[in-house]
C-alpha cells in the first residue's frame, strides 16, 4: 500500500473545487455586464418584499413584540447588512454567477460548502412553505375561513408542534408552482417588474391609509386595558421587553432573506465594486422602510394583542368597516406573495443539481430531463418536501426554521471572509523555520510581520476558532441570564464577562495581523469588526429562537451529515479528481523513495 494515495480526514474535508473560468466558450470570455443599480435594487426588492410585509409584522406583533415589532425589523435590518457585505465580498472571490455553495466550495472546502448548500436547501425550502402558507392564510381570510373551519372540525391536528390542521390549498400552491419550474417555464423581467410593482402599489396603499386610521393611543395601552384572555404581557411600546423586541429581530430576519440574490450577479453587473454593495444598502433601505412603516401602522391601527397572526391586513380592514381596501389589500398581497413563492422555489432544484453534479448528493438529482432542460425530478421532490411542510406546520413555526437556516449560513459566510482575508496567499513571503512557526514566543513578534505567512495565517485561525466559541458562549449565557437567579446568575454573569473580555482581545489581536494583498470587485470594509460583529449577532439571533426551533435544525442537520458521512464524501466528484492526480503522480512522488531502498 502507498501512502501517496491517502486522503486523511481533514483533507477531505478541505477539498476544493477547481475553478476553471469559461474563455471562448460561444465567443464570450464572460458574461455581458449589463445590470446597474436600478436593476439590482429592483431585484433585490422583488425577491425580498414578501411574506414578511403581509404576514409576519402582525405575527411578531400580536405575541412576540408588540409596537416594539418596528425596532426588530430595524435590528433585523442591522444584523443583514452587515451579511450582505460579507456575502458580497464572498461572492466577489468567485467569478462565477451561482450560490454560496459554490463560492465555499472554490474558496473554502467541500465540508463547509455541503453545510452551506445544505442550509441553503432549507432556507428555500421552508421559505417557500412558508410563503404558500401566507398565500392560504389570506385566500381562506379573505372567503371567511372555509378550509379552517372544515379542516378542524373534520380533521384536527392536536399536537403542539404542528399546525392545527393539514393545509391542503398551501400543498397545491405549492405543487402547481412546482410543475412550471419543472417544466422550465420562466417568469420574464416584464412580468417580474409588473408584480413587484402591484406589490409597491398594494405597501403604499397600506401605509397611506393606515397612517389615515392611526391611533396613537394603541401603542401606549396600559396592562389593565389588557383583556384578560389576551396575551398582552406588561402593555405598551414594549410589552414583552427589550427581550421581547430582539427575539422578533429573529423572526423579522427571514423578512430579509432574498436580497444575496443581488451578490450573485458579478459577471454581469457594470462596476460591481461600487453597484453591487450600493444595491445591497438601497435595497435593504427600502425593505426595511417598508417593513417598519407597515408595522407601524399595523400596529397603531388596530391593538398589538388583536391582530390576527394569519392574515392581519384583511381582518383589521374588515374590523374598520373598510371592505374595499379588504379586498384591494388582499388581492395585491396574493399577486406578491405569488412572485415571491416562484422566487423562493425556482433555487431549490438547482442548488440539488450542482451538489448532486458534485457528488454530495445522490445523482438522480442531477438529471436533467431531455424535453424540458430542467432537473425535472429535483424540482418535483422539492415541491412535494415543501408542500408537506406548508400543510403540516404553522406559519410560525416554519419562519422560525427558516430564519435559523439563513443565520447560520450567513454566520458560516462571514467566518469564510475572516478565514480568507489572513490566508497565506503570499508566494514571495518569507519561509519560516517549521520548528519555530508554532512557538508561543513569536506571538509577541505578531505586530512586527507586514505580509502574511504560515505563521500569520495560523495565528489567525487559532484566533477566528477562538473568537466562534466564545461568541457561542456569550451569546448563549446572555440570552438565558434573565432566566435565573442567585449562583446560576452569578456565574452566568461571570461568563458573560470573561467570554467578552476574550471576544475583544482575539478581535484587537486579529487586527493587528497582516491580510492577504487580493485584487477582489469588493472587499468587506473595517476587517475584522464588520464580520467579527456580524457573527455575534447572527449567533445571538439564533439564540433567541425557541428550543423547538433548534431540535427540528439540528433533526435537518444531523441528516445532511449522514448524507455526507455516508454518500457525498465517497461519491465527490473532486474525490475522483485527486485519486486520478495521486496515481498520475504516483510514479515521480514514490518510486524514487522504493528505488532506494
Amino acid at each position: 500500500m502507498s501512502s501517496c494515495t491517502k486522503e486523511t480526514l481533514y483533507q477531505k474535508l478541505s477539498r476544493k473545487k477547481a475553478y476553471v473560468e469559461e474563455i471562448g466558450v460561444e465567443g464570450n470570455e464572460k458574461f455581458k455586464r449589463v445590470l446597474n443599480i436600478f436593476d439590482l435594487t429592483a431585484l433585490g426588492t422583488g425577491s425580498t418584499l414578501g411574506c414578511g410585509v403581509y404576514v409576519l409584522a402582525g405575527t411578531v406583533a400580536k405575541s412576540v413584540a408588540g409596537p416594539a415589532v418596528v425596532l426588530s425589523f430595524i435590528l433585523a435590518a442591522t444584523v443583514s447588512s452587515f451579511s450582505g457585505v460579507c456575502y458580497a465580498e464572498f461572492a466577489g472571490r468567485v467569478p462565477k454567477a451561482g450560490s454560496a455553495y459554490i463560492y465555499s466550495y472554490v474558496a473554502v472546502g467541500e465540508f463547509i460548502a455541503f453545510v452551506i448548500g445544505w442550509n441553503l436547501l432549507l432556507e428555500h425550502t421552508i421559505g417557500t412553505a412558508a410563503v404558500a402558507k401566507a398565500m392560504s392564510n389570506y385566500l381562506d381570510s379573505l372567503l371567511g375561513d372555509p378550509q379552517k373551519k372544515f379542516m378542524k372540525k373534520h380533521f384536527p391536528i392536536h399536537m403542539e408542534f404542528l399546525g392545527e390542521y393539514p393545509d391542503i390549498a398551501s400543498f397545491l400552491f405549492i405543487m402547481s408552482i412546482a410543475l412550471v419550474v419543472a417544466w422550465g417555464v420562466r417568469k420574464s423581467s416584464s412580468l417580474n417588474n409588473l408584480f413587484t410593482s402591484l406589490n409597491l402599489l398594494t405597501v403604499c396603499t397600506v401605509i397611506v391609509s393606515g397612517f389615515y386610521f392611526a391611533n396613537l393611543s394603541n401603542w401606549f395601552i396600559q396592562k389593565k386595558d389588557i383583556p384578560p384572555e389576551a396575551n398582552g404581557g406588561e402593555g405598551g411600546f414594549l410589552p414583552f421587553g427589550w427581550t421581547g423586541m430582539v427575539a422578533g429581530a429573529a423572526r423579522c430576519f427571514y423578512g430579509f432573506i432574498g436580497f444575496d440574490s443581488i451578490a450573485s450577479t458579478g459577471e454581469e453587473t457594470k462596476n460591481p465594486k461600487r453597484t453591487i454593495p450600493l444595491a445591497i444598502v438601497l435595497t435593504l433601505f427600502f425593505v426595511t422602510l417598508a417593513y417598519s412603516s407597515v408595522a407601524s401602522v399595523l400596529t397603531l391601527m388596530w391593538p398589538y394583542y388583536d391582530q390576527d397572526p394569519n392574515a392581519p391586513l384583511p381582518v383589521i380592514y374588515e374590523n374598520l368597516g373598510m371592505p374595499l381596501l379588504k379586498y384591494l389589500v388582499t388581492g395585491g398581497a396574493v399577486f406578491a406573495l405569488f412572485t415571491t413563492l416562484i422566487g423562493c422555489l425556482f433555487p431549490i432544484p438547482r442548488i440539488l443539481y450542482a451538489m448532486s453534479s458534485d457528488g454530495l448528493l445522490f445523482k438522480f438529482l442531477s438529471t436533467i430531463n431531455e424535453k424540458t432542460k430542467t432537473p425535472f425530478i429535483a424540482a418535483i421532490i422539492c415541491g412535494v418536501c415543501a408542500g408537506l411542510l406548508s400543510t403540516i406546520f404553522n406559519l410560525e413555526q416554519l419562519v422560525d426554521m427558516a430564519s435559523i437556516g439563513t443565520l447560520q449560513s450567513y454566520m458560516i459566510v462571514c467566518v469564510c471572509v475572516l478565514i480568507l482575508r489572513y490566508s497565506n496567499n503570499n508566494a514571495c513571503s518569507q519561509e519560516i523555520d517549521d520548528s519555530e512557526v508554532y512557538s508561543f514566543s513569536k506571538w509577541f513578534t505578531v505586530s512586527s510581520m507586514r505580509m502574511t505567512n504560515s505563521y500569520t495565517q495560523y495565528v489567525s485561525r487559532v484566533l477566528i476558532l477562538l473568537y466562534s466559541v466564545a461568541a457561542s458562549v456569550f451569546c448563549l449565557c446572555v440570552v438565558n441570564w434573565n432566566y435565573f437567579d442567585g449562583t446560576v446568575n452569578t456565574v452566568l454573569s461571570i461568563t458573560i464577562f470573561v467570554s467578552l473580555v476574550i471576544l475583544i482581545t482575539a478581535t484587537m489581536l486579529l487586527h493587528r495581523l497582516p491580510q492577504a494583498v487580493e485584487n477582489l470587485s469588493f472587499k468587506v470594509p473595517f476587517v475584522p469588526f464588520v464580520p467579527c460583529l456580524s457573527i455575534v449577532l447572527n449567533l445571538y439571533l439564533m439564540m433567541e429562537l425557541n428550543f423547538k426551533t433548534w431540535i427540528r435544525f439540528c433533526v435537518w442537520l444531523f441528516i445532511g451529515l449522514l448524507i455526507y458521512a455516508f454518500y457525498g464524501i465517497r461519491h465527490s466528484l473532486e474525490r475522483e479528481n485527486i485519486t486520478k492526480k495521486n496515481i498520475e503522480n504516483k510514479e515521480i512522488s514514490c518510486e524514487p523513495k522504493i528505488s532506494n531502498q
